[in-house]
C-alpha cells in the first residue's frame, strides 16, 4: 500500500496536466514539423526590426520632417546572413548620409559577418567531416529556402583561404617573449612529402607549436631551415635550450650547427631502441631491450654509458650492425640523466612522444585527404591542424621540474663556456 501512495506521488511530482485549445494544439503540431522554418522566419523579422531601430537612430522616425537631419532612408538591397554553417538571402535595409555615402548599420554588420561561417567551416572538416559530406552535416532548410557557400567546390576553396590564413599566422608568430628552454623536433610522413614540426616549452611548461618544414626527408637541409627560421622569429640565442630530436642524424648535426654551443640534444629513446632493435634477430631483442632499458632507468649518466657501452662491446661480433646503431648517439640518449632530471619530467622528455601526440591529432585532421595534390597543399592542412590542436594543449607532464631543469641547462652551459675559453687560452 506504502509502494502504491509512494509511485502515485511520484507521478504526480514528475507531471503536470495542461488544457491545450485544439486550434493551439494543431498550430504545435504545425511548428514542430517545420521548426526550423519557424525559427527562421522569426529570426529575420527580428533582425529587420533591428536594422529598422538602428535607421531610426540614423534617419529620425519614418514620415517625420526634420530640420536638421545627417542621414537620409534608402530603401533595401538583396544580401545575405550566416545561418548554421552557410548563407541565406536576406534584405538588407539601407541608409545613407546626406552627402550621398552608404551607411553601416550595426545589427546587418554582425548577422552577416563571416566569421562564424569560417569557424563552422574548420570545426566541421577538423572532425573528419569530408567537403563532400559538409552538406550533409547541416540541418535542413524549408522547402524552397535558397542557401549558398556549402556546396564541396566552394566549402573548398573557404577551407583554402582559411588554412592559408592559419599557416602565415603559424610561421609568422613571434617566439621571443615565450621563454622557450625546450624544443622538441620530429617528422610525420604524408606519402613522398616529409614534414618537420618543431613544439616548443616555456619555462612554465607550456606548449606551443613553433612551426613546421617541408621536404622529402628529414635531411639537414631542411632541419637547418627550420630551426634558421625560428632564431629569426625569436627563439633565444643567448641561453642553453635542450632540443629532443628522434633518431635522426641529421637533425642532431642541424641543430649543433645552427644553434651552436648553447645546445643539449637527448635523442629520443624510444626512437634510438627501435632502431637497435631491428638490426636483430626476434630471438636477441627481450635481452637487448630489457638492459637498454635498465640502463635508461639509473639515475646516474655514468653508470648507464658503462652499461650501455657494454651492451655495445657484447654485439660487435655477432651483430655489428647493431653494435654501430648504439653506439651512434650514445651519449645524446643521456643528456637527462646527466642533467640530474628525472620523475615525470624525464619520462616526458626523455623521448619525442609529446610531439607524437601533436602527430596523432594532425593524422585524425586529415584522415579523409587521399590525394595530395602538391606540398603546398599538405602544408596547408598541417598548418590548420597544429593551429586546431595547440588549442586544446595542456602543460607538459612534469612541469612543476621545469624551474630546476632552466637552472640545470644555464649552469651547465656556462661551465662549458668556461671549459672552451681555458682551452683556448
Amino acid at each position: 500500500m506504502r509502494n502504491s501512495a509512494r509511485k502515485l506521488a511520484d507521478d504526480r511530482v514528475g507531471s503536470v496536466a495542461v488544457q491545450i485549445p485544439l486550434p493551439l494544439l494543431g498550430a504545435l503540431g504545425a511548428a514542430e514539423n517545420a521548426f526550423f522554418s519557424l525559427c527562421l522566419n522569426a529570426g529575420r523579422e527580428v533582425l529587420t526590426a533591428m536594422m529598422e531601430q538602428d535607421r531610426t537612430e540614423l534617419c529620425g522616425p519614418k514620415g517625420k520632417r526634420l530640420g536638421e537631419r545627417a542621414a537620409v532612408r534608402a530603401g533595401s538591397a538583396p544580401s545575405e546572413v550566416t545561418l548554421g554553417g552557410r548563407r541565406i538571402p536576406m534584405r538588407r535595409l539601407r541608409a545613407r548620409s546626406i552627402e550621398g555615402r552608404e551607411l553601416a548599420l550595426g545589427s546587418f554588420q554582425f548577422a552577416s559577418n563571416r566569421d562564424p561561417l569560417d569557424r563552422f567551416t574548420l570545426a566541421t572538416i577538423s572532425r573528419g567531416v569530408s567537403t563532400r559530406g559538409y552538406q550533409e552535416v547541416l540541418e535542413e532548410l524549408p522547402t524552397g529556402e535558397p542557401e549558398r557557400s556549402m556546396s564541396r567546390t566552394t566549402v573548398s576553396r573557404r577551407f583554402a583561404a582559411l588554412s592559408s590564413e592559419h599557416l602565415r599566422e603559424l610561421l609568422s608568430r613571434p617566439l621571443a617573449g615565450l621563454d622557450l628552454r625546450v624544443v622538441l623536433i620530429d617528422g610525420i610522413v604524408f606519402h613522398d612529402h616529409t614534414v618537420l614540426i618543431a613544439l616548443g616549452v616555456a619555462a612554465d611548461g607550456r606548449k606551443h607549436v613553433l612551426g613546421l618544414r617541408e621536404g622529402a626527408t628529414e635531411n639537414a637541409t631542411v632541419a637547418r631551415a627550420l630551426i634558421a627560421d625560428l632564431i629569426e622569429r625569436g627563439l633565444p640565442t643567448d641561453r642553453a635550450v635542450l632540443f629532443v630530436v628522434d633518431g635522426s642524424k641529421a637533425l642532431s648535426k642541424a641543430v649543433t650547427e645552427v644553434f651552436g654551443p648553447l645546445a643539449l640534444i637527448q635523442r629520443c629513446q624510444v626512437h634510438k631502441m627501435r632502431n637497435v632493435l631491428e638490426h636483430l634477430p626476434e630471438a636477441a631483442r627481450p635481452r637487448v631491450r630489457r638492459l637498454m632499458r635498465d640502463a635508461w632507468r639509473l639515475g646516474n649518466a655514468k653508470q648507464a654509458e658503462r652499461k650501455l657501452r657494454a651492451l655495445v662491446g657484447g654485439l660487435e661480433r655477432d651483430h655489428p650492425g647493431a653494435a654501430k646503431s648504439l653506439g651512434e648517439g650514445l651519449l645524446e640518449t643521456l643528456t637527462l640523466q646527466r642533467l640530474g632530471v628525472g620523475g615525470a619530467l624525464y619520462q616526458t622528455l626523455r623521448t619525442t612522444n609529446p610531439i607524437e601526440n601533436l602527430n596523432g591529432r594532425i593524422n585524425a585532421f586529415t584522415r579523409n585527404v587521399t590525394h595530395w595534390r602538391d606540398g603546398a597543399m599538405l602544408v596547408r592542412w598541417l598548418g590548420a591542424a597544429v593551429l586546431r590542436a595547440e588549442a586544446g594543449f595542456r602543460r607538459l607532464r612534469g612541469h612543476r621540474d621545469m624551474i630546476r631543469l632552466v637552472a640545470t641547462l644555464d649552469r651547465t652551459i656556462k661551465t662549458k663556456s668556461l671549459d672552451l675559453s681555458r682551452e683556448a687560452a
